[in-house]
């Protein structure tokens, strides 16, 4: 597969349309049909259902779309990243779940891009599978790991900010009147879980043999979404503690859990691999901030 001919299906794709795939590449039509027709007979699948002049994508051609933006993606960001070698220059990505441990590296991304303004900075969000998958296959510099999910095959740098685990409710609710919130205050009530403490089975080891008595309807992998369910009294929520909108006008707040549960914030990348001028930057700030704090403590 040339890359010219995964730009050529991307369009395609994107366009749902031949011809108005061609204007856009500027080839002709009939041109840009016979380059996706060899695709298709390389890898021998069918990427495009036919109907007039409209296409969809088969899910072999919705599964190669995935992958070619990804590979094209790296293309990009690795053309920039090689384009200079003798200032800081380049784009630095992350992917990163919601964090308290986010705002030491936003200070370290302010202080970069205040000096290098040629430096472009890409934020995707997501929870942890999410953050490793864009780690693996090349697409991002750095994963921020919020968990004690295993990092054994990553370097890594663990921050010193911890985030702790709290429950979200209605201001109005029965149990806002406690101090802390127990496994045996949740029985029988409507729970919605994060979706990596779902798959980590997180909140049922904590709740013990009050697990069966709870009521789990569902999971969130960014926080702001599932809020509105507990606004409309649908569910309590496991969340953490500074990501929860609390303010007096949210009709919201959170209560701490006993026995206390608290996450590790790691930043992790590839072993071995050689980092970007604005990489390694990155990398060097975020260390020098924790040693900073850590020699005036």
């Amino acid at each position: 597969m040339e890359l010219r001919v995964l730009n050529y299906f991307v369009a395609v794709a994107q366009e749902k349309n031949m011809t108005r795939a061609a204007d856009k590449l500027l080839i002709s039509q009939p041109a840009l049909s016979r380059q996706i027709a060899a695709l298709e007979d390389e890898l021998g699948v069918k990427l495009f259902n036919r109907e007039n002049r409209h296409l969809t994508l088969t899910s072999a051609g919705q599964y190669l779309l995935e992958q070619a933006q990804e590979i094209l993606e790296l293309v990009v960001k690795t053309r920039k990243n090689l384009q200079t070698t003798s200032f800081i220059s380049g784009d630095l990505t992350i992917a990163a779940g919601e964090s308290l441990g986010m705002q030491r590296i936003m200070n370290v991304i302010s202080n970069i891009i205040k000096k290098y303004p040629t430096v472009k900075i890409h934020l995707l969000s997501g929870d942890y599978s999410y953050a490793q998958r864009k780690l693996d296959n090349g697409t991002v510099d750095f994963a921020v790991i919020i968990g004690n999910t295993s990092i054994a095959n990553y370097a890594s740098l663990t921050l010193p900010e911890k985030d702790h685990w709290v429950i979200l409710m209605p201001v109005n609710d029965p149990l806002a009147t406690k101090k802390v919130i127990k496994p045996a205050d949740l029985v029988g009530r409507s729970i919605l879980n994060s979706q990596q403490a779902q798959e980590l089975q997180l909140f049922q080891n904590w709740l013990g043999n009050y697990s069966n008595y709870v009521n789990f309807i569902g999971t969130y992998n960014l926080n702001f979404n599932g809020t509105l369910l507990v606004k409309n009294r649908a569910a309590l929520m496991f969340t953490l503690d500074h990501l929860a909108n609390t303010s007096p006008n949210s009709g919201l707040t959170f209560k701490k859990i006993a026995p206390a549960l608290q996450q590790n914030i790691r930043v992790i990348w590839k072993h071995g691999v050689k980092l970007s001028p604005v990489a390694e930057l990155f990398l060097k700030l975020l260390k020098e901030s924790i040693l900073q704090e850590q020699y005036f403590l």
